[in-house]
This record gives structure tokens, sequence and C-alpha cells, in this order.
């Protein structure tokens, strides 16, 4: 066999392995020695190939994909620096348990540490970061080579999935020549398949959760991020069994779609309601059941951390324990939506749930007024939560605009999906992973994001030169870091505008030039609604809202306000 049969048997093994394992999508950046891969993806039935020339943000965009598909993402890169620039969205993958497979190219062995041009050392380059990584063999005529191929991507991909999710590493060298032949097919492997199973709670640990709700006096459901395919239904059947309050992050999915018979027992705006210490202290549950990983909110942190509660059960699929306040008193391990066909009976105290409900309601009153009234970065955010279609999906930056999700965006009736990058919640990324997860989902898709954020991932937007794309970017541009403001650092002014305000002065309206999108910049509530409501007139169009930071800071807190003072009356009457 010649070296190109001897290659292109490779790296069809590699493709035809990738795909068996549920690989369905692969986000290539250009470059010579991954050259027989790429070739081998793009002439490959069942892969949906992606282009980003930037790696870094080819890699979130991958992270998207992974996200809005629930599947595992593939991606390619040359050897050197390029390979380095996929460790941002590794971390996050790792964190967030979203399955990724780093396929970056190689120089042979011969070329590795002696100073060939594009050649560092890749092999374990991830190091803890990924759940695996393997160094392939160079491409040689020999059966059992191309067998532990198979074997040793059906083992990644496994591992990949596998609780909890995340990253893992293929190291594939390539000696030149790396041109392949177009015609050829991959060979059918003596390895078959990989049949992945679910961890299922045992009756010991059934009848005492039973028993343990069955006992509680005040129970809370906690809903932080959930994951696709989450079966909601379930979930609120469970949750109108026991007759428990739901604290449920933006990220749960929980606040849309709400059915009518679970709205009482389903609290949005936790984050404010827990600002009030009288309620906060007087509302101490005796147990709490949470799924998913602790919510954004921090006065719900504070809570916890106050009354910690007799019994704290966290339900999760992995046996990593997600709790970063030492507050669980119990790991339920398994998948968590098996939990929700237990039916202890129905437990719930009234008065204690009917509190949440009222404080809930006069918060989300009080949130909506300020949203209609509003001029500020927060009202805007509203408006955007309030006027979105259903059927559209919403990414968040971090800092700010979950925040603002978090109080903001109220209980609806309509089919929103909420998404974030939350596993290590940097704002590097965030352009790359809303657009990888609006072109998994196919669904309009929003983006929320600072101008700090935005800059970050500008070259995120090269994706929408090569494929279509159906996104509307809001940027509140309130001229450098506006989390800061919330924060203690604010209150000394010494160095405060310079090591953390970070003002830029840059706007955003040359980068939509430069993509050719439509672009509207408007100061003001009003004025953003008119904007939102305009016709869209290219797949991506960008909003820059201006806003001020101080006046930011000034009308969050007059909401928080209003709604302590108005639950004061609920508290003391």
């Amino acid at each position: 066999m010649d070296n190109r049969k001897e290659l292109t048997a490779h790296v069809l093994t590699i493709t035809a392995s990738l795909i068996r394992s549920g690989v369905r999508h692969v986000v290539v950046s250009p470059g010579s020695r991954s050259t027989p891969l790429a070739y081998a993806f793009a002439m490959t039935d069942g892969i949906r190939l992606h282009l980003q020339t930037d790696e870094r943000s080819a890699a979130f965009y991958a992270l998207g994909l992974a996200k809005g598909s629930g599947q595992p993402v593939a991606m390619l890169c040359t050897s050197g620096t390029a390979a380095s620039n996929y460790m941002p969205a590794l971390t996050e993958a790792k964190y967030a348990r979203v399955p990724l497979v780093a396929i970056t190219a190689d120089r042979p062995h011969e070329l590795r540490e002696v100073g060939a041009p594009q050649a560092i050392d890749q092999a374990g380059m991830y190091g803890r970061t990924v759940k695996y990584s393997i160094d392939f063999p160079i491409p040689e005529n020999r059966p059992e080579t191309l067998e532990f191929i198979t074997r040793h991507v059906r083992r990644a991909i496994s591992m990949a999935v596998d609780a909890p999710a995340g990253p893992v590493h293929l190291n594939v060298p390539f000696r030149e020549p790396l041109l392949i032949d177009f015609e050829a097919e991959a060979a059918e492997p003596a390895f078959r398949e990989v049949f992945l199973g679910h961890t299922a709670p045992d009756p010991d640990m059934v009848n005492w959760l039973e028993g343990a709700i069955r006992s509680a006096e005040k129970g809370l459901i906690i809903a932080g991020e959930l994951p696709a395919g989450f079966d909601r239904d379930a979930f609120w059947r469970f949750a109108e069994t026991l007759g428990w309050p739901v604290l449920a992050d933006p990220l749960s999915g929980l606040r849309s779609e709400v059915p009518e018979s679970v709205r009482p027992l389903c609290i949005a705006s936790y984050d404010a309601i827990l600002k009030h210490p009288g309620f906060a202290e007087g509302m101490s549950p005796d147990m709490v059941v949470r799924f998913g990983p602790q919510p954004v909110s921090k006065p719900l942190a504070q809570f916890l951390k106050a009354c910690r509660p007799e019994v704290f059960a966290v339900a999760d699929e992995s046996p990593s324990f997600r709790d970063p306040y030492h507050l669980a008193t119990h790991h339920l391990q398994c998948a968590p939506e098996i939990l929700l066909g237990i039916r202890p009976g129905g437990t719930g105290n009234g008065e204690y749930a009917r509190l949440w409900a009222q404080a809930d309601a006069i918060a989300e009153e009080e949130t909506a007024a300020a949203v209609r009234s509003g001029n500020d970065e927060g009202a805007m955010a509203g408006v955007l939560f309030r006027d979105m279609p259903g059927g559209s999906d919403l990414f968040t930056s971090s800092s700010m605009p979950i925040r603002d999700a978090d109080t903001f965006f109220l209980k609806t009736g309509k089919d929103i999906g909420i998404f974030a990058n939350r596993g290590t919640n940097g704002i590097d990324g965030v352009v790359s992973t809303a657009l990888g997860l609006q072109s998994a989902r196919n669904r309009p898709g929003y983006l929320l994001i600072g101008d700090l954020a935005m800059l970050h991932d500008q070259n995120g937007l090269i994706a929408t030169r090569f494929a279509e794309a159906d996104m509307t970017i809001v940027i509140m541009n309130n001229d450098g870091g506006g989390i800061f403001s919330y924060l203690p650092q604010a209150g000394e002014e010494l160095y405060f505008e310079q090591l953390f305000g970070t003002p830029t002065g840059l706007k955003f309206n040359h980068l939509a030039a430069m993509y050719g999108l439509q672009y509207d910049a408007v100061d003001g509530a009003d004025a953003f609604r008119e904007a939102l409501g305009k016709k869209k007139e290219t797949p991506v169009r960008i909003i820059e809202a201006f806003s001020d930071r101080n006046v930011n800071l000034a009308e969050h807190r007059k909401l928080w306000a209003r709604i302590c003072e108005r639950l004061d009356g609920l508290w003391n009457s």
C-alpha cells in the first residue's frame, strides 16, 4: 500500500469512527498539517462541516453546537499554536460538562522538539482539562493500527459523553505528502458498538428521599442549569406532587412555558426577594433538593449559607460534587430525571409556599413596572426578554447580562430557551458559542452581551461568512466593566476606572459595516423597543444600546428597594 492509500485509510477510519460514535458536527480551521482530515471530513456523508478561521472562536462555536444539539462535537486544527487556542473553550467545556472532541493535527515524531516550524509538545498538552487524551500512531499499512484507531476514537467519545460529560483530545500526527484519495471508502472495522447506560437510584436512595420529603416541614426545590432534553413536564409533576416552591434559575429553562397549574410554585424573582432581610431570615427551609449546579444568584447563595438547611440533597448523575458553599448533606448520584417519578405524597406546607408565591408576585409586578417605565440597561434587557417571540433562544454573556436575565426574565408561557457559558463564568468566546448554539438549534437567536465581551470575541463573526445564521446581537455598551460597579471595588475611587471600569470609548458601527450587518444605535428603552421591532434585513443584526454604569446601578437599587418596601407589608402583616 502506498503512502496515499495508507493515509486515506487512516483518516477515513477516524471519520467513520466519529460518526459511529454520534458525532455529526465538525468545526474546521484551515491549516496545512490537518489537510488529510479536513479532506476526509469534507468528503464524508453524515458530517456537517463548519468553518472558522480563528481557532479560539472555532472551539467556542463547537461548544455552542454541542450545547444546542446535546451531541458530542469535534473540532479540527493544524499543529502548533493553533492547538493552544482551543484551551479556553476546553476549560469551559470541562466545567460546563459539554462533550467536545479536540482533534489536533501534529508533526510526525521525528520533527518534535527539534526546532521544526509549527511544532510544539502537543501530546497531552491539555492536561487535566480533558477527560482523555491519545497520541495516535503515524499512518502505516498495518490492520492492527486501524483497529487501534477505531477503538480509541470510540473510547474517547464514550468518555466525552459519560457523566460528567466533558472534552477529550485526539492528537493525530502526519508525515508529508498530505493528499488523500477522494474516491476511497472506509473499511468496515471489527469493532462495532458501544452501549451506554444510565445510573439509576437504588431502593435505599429512593426510600430515604421519600422519607426525608415526608418529614420536611418547609421544603424548597432549587433548579440550576438543566441539560438539553430535560423533561420539564415530569419535573413540574414532581414539584406539584410535593407542593414545594421551585427557585428556578434562568438557565433551568423552567421560567418558560410554565403551566398555569404550577405557576404559583415557580419562583423566578427570588434574587430580588431574598434581598429583604426579614423574608430571608424567616423563610429558611429545613430541606432543599437541588437539580443542576448552584444558580447564578448571590443573594440565594447567602440565604442558603445563613440558614444551612438540615437536609440539602443534590441530584447529580456524576460523582463530582458541585457544592461550592459546602451545603450539601446528601449526594444523590443518578440520572436526575429518574427521581422525578417518585411520589412520596403531598407534604408541602401550604402557608410556606403561599408566602413565596405572594412575594414572587410582588417582585414580578414591580419588575414589570420598571421595564415599562425605566430607561436604563435593566429596562432595555427586560424589553428584550418580554418581546422575544416564542420559538426563539436567548444567549447571555456573563457579568451583567446573566444577572439581568436573573432579575428581568419573568415567567412566561412562551417557548424561549436561555443559555450561557457558566462553567467558568468567563466572558470570552460568547459570540461564537451563541452562533454555534443557534446553528445547532435552528431557531432565531438573540445574544445579550456587554461591550467588553463583544470586544473579546469579535472574531466570532467570521463564522457568519461561511454559514447562514439568524441572530440579533444586543450589545449593552456602558463603556467598560459594568459588573464592577456592584462590587466592593466601586467604593474605592482611586484606580477604579483604570483597573476595573476600563473604558475603551469604542463603538461597534464600523464592525457591523465590515460584516455588512444591519445596525442600530439606541439610547434608552423607547428607542431600543423601536429598533427591536424593526424588520430584520440581514441574517445577523446588531443593536448597540448605550447606557451609563452609574445610572444602571442606581436604577437596579431603586427596583430592589421598591420590592423590599412592598415585602415589608407582606412580611409584617
